[in-house]
């Protein structure tokens, strides 16, 4: 069972639902803004999203092994075949739910977009991540997808022109979420690619690391985190100033950590180095996810 969970990246579809929920009840609801989902589709939305992600993410280790040329089973105990079928399995339910909830809503034509995510991620896996930069850019702007979606399928079709206003302030903010969310993440896969620069070489795959060199990547993606830290900045001066709370929430939980990921960037060598990178904006984006819910209390 634990391999099947690492192969579908589990933690990673955890803080891909946490951060739609957290999106729902921390911005929707509170607020009693126009919505199309109740909690049944909420829950579907969610289903279809970590579905068409944990077909995504196996399609891409299944094409690692091959492009390693070494035949092994995938973490110990999964065939390939088994990954394929898992693989098929997960796109199904992902694409009927899609089907399913856009017409629940009244807009079959929103279906697509589980469609396009699905094919995008096989032809990341098969072809794209051959590509510099294009290889981590594609990552982050499906996390990023994964996010805007719930203001695709709950606030769009509730739109009129007397809560036009509203929608449309409440949908920003979904959007500066997910532009935070890609940075993050584009940053993780940087990262990653720095761990697996010499499988990289090997198979002729060139990524940043290998163009640049790992120390000077990694102090790259130190000074790529002031990007992340100017947006929050001027997020707590616009929305949370007059509220201390939230100000000294914010900064413990987001600035502080990015500032520390910043700082250790720049001298980071060792894999073990770059692994506590990683877990460090994996829970900065868990903790991001969780600052939706103090809107409730700051803009009320």
């Amino acid at each position: 069972m634990l391999s099947y969970l690492k192969l579908i990246k589990f933690n990673n579809l955890l803080i891909i639902a946490l951060a739609q929920l957290c999106i729902k009840y921390g911005l929707f609801e509170p607020f009693n803004i126009a919505i199309t989902l109740n909690g049944f589709g909420i829950a579907l939305l969610v289903i279809a999203t970590i579905s068409i992600a944990a077909a995504g993410n196996i399609i891409i280790e299944i094409y690692d092994q091959e492009d390693s040329k070494v035949k092994n089973l995938l973490y110990g105990s999964i065939s390939e075949k088994s990954a394929n079928r898992l693989f098929i399995i997960f796109n199904v339910i992902g694409v009927l739910i899609g089907f399913y909830l856009s017409n629940l809503i009244g807009r079959s034509g929103f279906a697509a977009l589980f469609i396009i995510i699905s094919g995008i991620f096989y032809i990341y896996a098969s072809y794209l991540k051959e590509i510099f930069v294009l290889k981590n850019i594609i990552p982050a702007l499906l996390a990023a997808l994964s996010l805007i979606a719930v203001g695709i399928f709950d606030l769009l079709p509730a739109i009129t022109e007397k809560n036009k206003e509203s929608q449309t302030v409440i949908f920003s903010i979904i959007l500066d979420y997910s532009i935070f969310a890609f940075i993050l993440v584009l940053l993780r896969e940087i990262i990653k690619d720095s761990l697996h620069i010499d499988r990289d070489h090997k198979i002729g795959i060139k990524t940043l690391p290998i163009v640049l060199g790992k120390n000077r990547t990694t102090k790259l993606v130190g000074l790529l985190t002031l990007l992340p830290i100017i947006a929050v900045v001027y997020y707590i001066y616009t929305y949370l100033f007059s509220n201390s709370k939230a100000v000294i929430f914010v900064l413990i939980t987001i600035i502080a950590p990015l500032l520390y990921f910043m700082i250790k960037s720049f001298s980071a060598e060792s894999d073990k180095q770059l692994k506590q990178l990683q877990l460090i904006l994996k829970i900065v984006l868990i903790t991001a996810a969780f600052t939706l819910l103090v809107y409730q209390f700051v803009l009320k």
